[in-house]
């Protein structure tokens, strides 16, 4: 998935962590709700304001990150 439109950062947004569409939502706490057990439909119901896509471009953005470290090193 192609997650570089539904991932940003701003510098004076959340101290230019990656962010879901330039909300206030970082990629951070929707990996952090799903770790702890939420359910996509979970996320979508208590912030409404998100898509099924924006969860799967989170996770997007983390195997990529994860890949680039592996690399790395």
């Amino acid at each position: 998935m192609n997650y570089h439109d539904r991932i940003t950062a701003e510098p004076g947004k959340r101290g230019g962590k990656p962010c879901v569409r330039g909300l206030r939502i970082t990629v951070y706490d929707v990996l952090e709700m799903l770790a702890g057990g939420m359910t996509f439909e979970d996320i979508v119901a208590d912030f409404p304001e998100l898509e099924r896509k924006d969860i799967q471009a989170c996770l997007a953005f983390a195997a990529d990150r994860e890949r680039r470290l592996m690399i790395s090193h």
